[in-house]
């Protein structure tokens, strides 16, 4: 909680708004049975846990991490493959820092970094069209993970690398679409949810719209912004349609997100990738939530122009990553979680990002 003079600053976080919120959720006349609310956001995830926000939740209320981290659904088949570029001499792998260390089968960008192949942490796609330029004779291969927000800078690199002729940069597309996998846990009578909170970035490309079948299916959606009070408010909307027993798309983030979302941002993904089946972490194939280069840019695509022979995958003995990103178990239900795996020792992505579901509950557990 920021307190004195800066509390004025951040209209999100003063203390006695928090405070306000939190009673104004108690307060709901909510139904005599147990209430189970997903947030699929990493961001959600940690600043939930950062603020204490379930210590405030009402008796019968649950919050449910779910896939919301992009690193941690990334496929180890997919960890493997950009393995396998670094192991290739002639190439360059770029990608962002939170996947160096994520263990894939038998090794990491980060042990092959250790080993001498040419792994490089970029802040921004676009500065590997920098490090191809700057490298005519290697091959640079961006990972390019991400969910819809990080998608358009990796299609914005696409093209920037096309118009620029910079023609020994290359993509290796792992992007995730969020609302199938949120469609996919809405079924699962395991999860016996209630309701999701949004992510706010995501929702700011996407819009609204995307969410709406879902709530036509009997489950409150409401995109929310990631301070503290936003969250809360947040979890009021949520909570007031379950009390009301209703069930649409409502927005807490319109000070950004707008219903029709991004459509620049929307053109620019559609020019350069296509929607397919994607393999996800935990979940195995989720149809139509990935994304493919179309075949318009194929000469950009790392798979196609230069393929790797990649390793059979391996599961890691005891690791529940996947139940956890599935919402089906907490962290702490993991036999390996504060033991073998640590922020300093991971067994799985989820412990690896700064946004992944056990990394949070690492981070802030002496205060849960």
């Amino acid at each position: 909680m920021v307190e004195g003079p800066m509390k004025h600053l951040d209209p999100y976080r003063q203390p006695e708004k928090l405070r306000a919120l939190a009673s104004k959720m108690n307060s709901i006349d909510l139904p005599d049975r147990p209430i189970n609310l997903m947030e699929v956001c990493g961001t959600h995830t940690m600043n939930i846990h950062r603020h204490g926000i379930r210590e405030v939740l009402p008796p019968n209320v649950r919050l449910i991490s779910g896939p919301g981290c992009p690193v941690c659904v990334t496929p180890r088949s997919g960890i493997d493959t950009a393995v396998a570029y670094a192991r290739d001499p002639d190439v360059i792998v770029t990608t962002f820092g939170d996947m160096i260390r994520v263990p894939g089968s038998t090794s990491s960008l980060s042990d092959e970094k250790s080993k001498g192949a040419d792994v490089r942490v970029v802040y921004s796609q676009i500065d590997s069209i920098e490090i191809a330029k700057a490298n005519p004779g290697k091959t640079v291969v961006l990972m390019g993970i991400g969910f819809e927000t990080t998608i358009p800078g990796n299609a914005l690199t696409v093209l920037k690398a096309r118009e620029l002729g910079v023609d020994n940069l290359k993509l290796l597309s792992l992007g995730k679409i969020i609302p199938p996998a949120m469609e996919l846990l809405a079924s699962n009578p395991d999860l016996n949810l209630h309701g999701y909170l949004a992510a706010a970035h995501v929702s700011t490309i996407i819009g609204l719209k995307p969410y709406e079948s879902i709530a036509a299916k009997g489950l409150p959606v409401v995109v929310a912004g990631f301070e503290p009070a936003d969250i809360l408010a947040g979890l009021i909307k949520l909570l007031e349609q379950v009390r009301d027993e209703r069930s649409v798309v409502e927005n807490e983030y319109s000070r950004i997100a707008r219903y029709e979302g991004n459509p620049k941002a929307q053109e620019v993904i559609n020019e350069v990738f296509e929607v397919v089946d994607s393999e996800w972490l935990g979940f195995g194939v989720i149809p139509s939530s990935g994304m493919k280069i179309r075949d318009k840019y194929a000469d950009l695509d790392a798979e196609v122009v230069h393929p790797v022979e990649v390793e059979q995958t391996k599961i890691i003995t005891g690791c529940r990553c996947g139940e956890i990103l599935m919402g089906l178990i907490d962290p702490p239900e993991c036999g390996l979680f504060g033991k073998v795996c640590t922020p300093s020792s991971p067994a799985g992505a989820c412990m690896v990002s700064t946004e992944g579901t056990c990394a949070a509950f690492y981070k802030y557990r002496s205060v849960e």
